[in-house]
């Protein structure tokens, strides 16, 4: 184990910031504990690594800062950040496994982008209408 571990997650302009460190089983989100944090669905969302492994969340303090994007994909950056937190402060291969094995984006950045837009029209998918009416 190391006494302090920083990492981050990603979902489309969410970024996930976490610092995980030996502790009481606090963590936080944006400095709210986690236990008051709303939308509850999000909670339910950014709770999943935790009570994927409950024995090894207990040991550690999480402090998640998120910024950008809506309120689900902060929740699911924070997740990727918790999930790799842990795997990062354990160095532990069996427990990237069972994350791996629950839901991939729980280690994986979500890595779609907006596409360039194009010259035809005032997107990236929209054309200019044409009628030969």
């Amino acid at each position: 184990m190391v006494e302090c571990v920083n990492t981050s997650g990603k979902r489309k302009t969410a970024i996930a910031r976490a610092v995980v460190k030996a502790g009481t089983g606090k963590v936080t989100i944006n400095k709210v504990p986690l236990d008051v944090f709303t939308p509850e669905l999000a909670r339910l969302k950014i709770e999943e690594p935790l009570g994927l492994v409950p024995e090894k969340a207990q040991n550690v303090d999480i402090a998640v800062t998120v910024n950008g994007g809506g309120v689900m994909g902060q929740a699911a950056a924070a997740r990727t950040a918790i999930a790799r937190g842990l795997v990062q402060f354990y160095k532990d291969d069996e427990l990237e496994a069972i994350f791996r094995e629950y839901d991939r984006t729980l280690i994986i950045n979500d890595d779609r982008r907006k596409l360039p837009k194009n010259p035809q029209g005032p997107g990236a998918r929209a054309k200019k209408q044409k009628s030969y009416r």
